[in-house]
This record gives C-alpha cells, sequence and structure tokens, in this order.
C-alpha cells in the first residue's frame, strides 16, 4: 500500500502551534493553497486549500519561521479523521500529517544572503560540528 502526498502551495494563515493533553506533544496545524494546473471557463486559476498537521520539532519550527503567505513544500500522507462536532453531528476532515515541510522562499525583511537570523543571534555565530553535517 502506498499513501504519499507532495504539495507545494502558499500558507493560508499562520501556523497553530499546541501541545497534547498528557505528555506535551507539539503538534502545529496551518493550511497551504495550492493552485490548479488548469484555468476555469472563466480563465481564472483556481486552488486547492489543504489542511496541514505537523508533529513534534518540525510543528516547532513551522510554528517560529511560517507565517501566512509563505512558500512551502509539504510531503506526507493523506489522513481522514472523523469528529463530532459541537452540534453532536459526526463529521469528516481530510489533512495532510505531513513528514517533512521545506521552507522554500526568504522571509520578508530578510537579508540579501538568503539567511534568515538565527533565534537569539546572528547566523554567523551558529556552531556547526561534523556531526551536523549529513554528508
Amino acid at each position: 500500500m502506498l499513501n504519499q502526498v507532495v504539495l507545494i502551495g502558499r500558507l493560508t494563515h499562520d501556523p497553530e502551534l499546541r501541545y497534547t493533553a498528557g505528555s506535551g506533544v507539539p503538534v502545529a496545524t496551518f493550511s497551504i493553497a495550492v493552485d490548479r494546473p488548469f484555468t476555469n471557463q472563466q480563465g481564472e486559476r483556481e486552488a486547492d486549500f489543504i489542511k496541514i498537521v505537523t508533529w513534534r520539532k518540525q510543528a516547532e519550527n513551522c510554528a517560529n519561521y511560517l507565517k501566512k503567505g509563505r512558500l512551502c513544500a509539504v510531503s506526507g500522507r493523506l489522513q481522514i479523521r472523523s469528529f463530532d462536532d459541537s452540534q453532536g453531528v459526526r463529521r469528516k476532515v481530510a489533512e495532510v500529517v505531513a513528514g517533512d515541510v521545506q521552507f522554500l522562499d526568504r522571509p520578508r525583511g530578510s537579508d540579501e544572503s538568503g539567511m534568515d537570523e538565527a533565534p537569539g543571534g546572528d547566523v554567523d555565530n551558529i556552531d556547526i560540528s561534523g556531526d551536523d553535517v549529513p554528508f
């Protein structure tokens, strides 16, 4: 069986970060607008608005560095879940549980080098050891 989704789109709102009850695991949710590859009868391009869920460190990174309008790539799996709304009606929602989120553009106000400022300091002062390099 295969359940794999890859999307590129822009955030429709800032990510919402919360923590699970009990274990306190970080979870962030946001939606991205993904353009359809064709135009409608009026010649306009339409978009799909897709809910994304991220967990743990990825959730914290998304909440800290992604904002409305930012371009990102998401890869993960499609999940359909059910819940009861406030009136007791059973609802279903489709969402992508992200395994990886790539930030594809620079935030407004970043410097010309393309590097965002590290939390709490300048990127030139980041200590990177040989263990941090993946190759």
